[in-house]
């Protein structure tokens, strides 16, 4: 039985990872200009900069692209470890105001520190992660009954609201709505190798750090009674999951704004292929919220060309019935 479920685990991930090669593949070779699966095939290894086919991909969609499978990556193993750590059904960075949080700092610094670098500006978007996560666990917590996931749906909701409301003020009196509107509505049309190179190791690293906590929030998502009975100290490893989903969302938000949904639809497709093994769900929620964000990235841009349509408005439309679908459910659990 043990080695029927990891051939099938290991079927599930060889299937992830060849579905988001082919369609990093697919999406770099088609746009306003079509081009071949051939012709993207030997702009990747056989790179050659006198050749203008060469220069759009290399240039332009490779980086797009592959900015879309690194943030899909980390918004979705975010949302992982926030439903494990929390046992919130409905926990996703966006819904919860952890995005929130890092678009306002991002609006801040666009009114008055307009010449930050990505660097730069990645950090403060992890800072107004962290400070907004903060809040919410704040709020959550600060009612009779301790933090439960319904108040802790809430208090994001309230969060969020507040910090968008607040966000478009400065854009307004500042006239910054036209920056800023790229943030609102999420995309990698700006990514840049420079980005990446940035970007990617801190979002894999983190991903790998969040592995080997896997086994810890597996027993933490059974319960804190169950998890302390089997020696896990819940208190650490919840300060240290949040504290990854931060750094994920953050990093994130710097680079693509804020899209929601990525979060709370990719962890429940993991789990119910995985089973309960968070071992298992983060990194096969690392390949699936890639493979995600890259057909959202391509569907945006192939909607209406040579327009663009919202990536965030595309996570959207699988995303915002998902979460009516697990509100409903929890309801009728209560």
């Amino acid at each position: 039985m043990t080695g029927n479920k990891t051939w099938n685990t290991t079927i599930w991930y060889a299937a992830a990872l060849a579905a988001l090669l082919m369609s990093i593949f697919w999406a770099i070779s088609s746009g306003a200009k079509e081009l071949s699966l051939g012709t993207a095939w030997s702009a990747v290894f056989q790179y050659n900069p006198d050749l203008t086919a060469h220069q759009i991909m290399h240039e332009y969609r490779l980086p797009r692209v592959l900015g879309a499978a690194v943030t899909g990556m980390a918004f979705a193993v975010a949302g992982a470890l926030m439903q494990g750590v929390t046992r919130n059904p409905m926990a996703d960075t966006g819904i919860l105001g952890v995005n929130a949080g890092g678009a306002f700092v991002v609006a801040l610094c666009f009114a008055f520190m307009p010449g930050l670098s990505y660097s730069q500006l990645m950090l403060m978007s992890f800072l107004g992660a962290a400070l907004s996560t903060l809040l919410i666990v704040l709020l959550g917590s600060a009612t009779q009954g301790g933090l439960q996931s319904i108040r802790l749906t809430i208090a994001g909701a309230v969060v969020a609201a507040i910090l968008h409301s607040f966000s478009s003020g400065i854009a307004i009196y500042y006239d910054l709505s036209q920056d800023l509107a790229f943030w609102y509505a999420g995309g990698v049309a700006g990514v840049k190798w420079e980005h990446l190179k940035l970007l990617a190791p801190i979002v894999l690293l983190v991903i790998v750090w969040a592995t080997t906590m896997g086994r810890s929030i597996t027993f933490l998502s059974l319960g804190d009674e169950t998890a302390a009975s089997l020696g896990i100290h819940t208190g650490t490893i919840k300060v240290l999951g949040m504290t990854a989903a931060v750094i994920l969302a953050g990093a994130s938000v710097s680079a693509a704004g804020s899209i929601g949904f990525v979060g709370l639809v990719v962890p429940h497709i993991a789990r119910r292929l995985m089973g309960v093994d968070y071992r298992k769900i983060i990194p096969f929620s690392a390949l699936l919220g890639a493979i995600l964000l890259v057909w959202a990235d391509y569907a945006s841009r192939m909607v209406n060309p040579p327009r663009e349509f919202a990536i965030g408005a595309m996570v959207a439309l699988v995303g915002v019935p998902f979460f009516l679908y697990l509100a409903r459910k929890e309801r009728r659990e209560l």
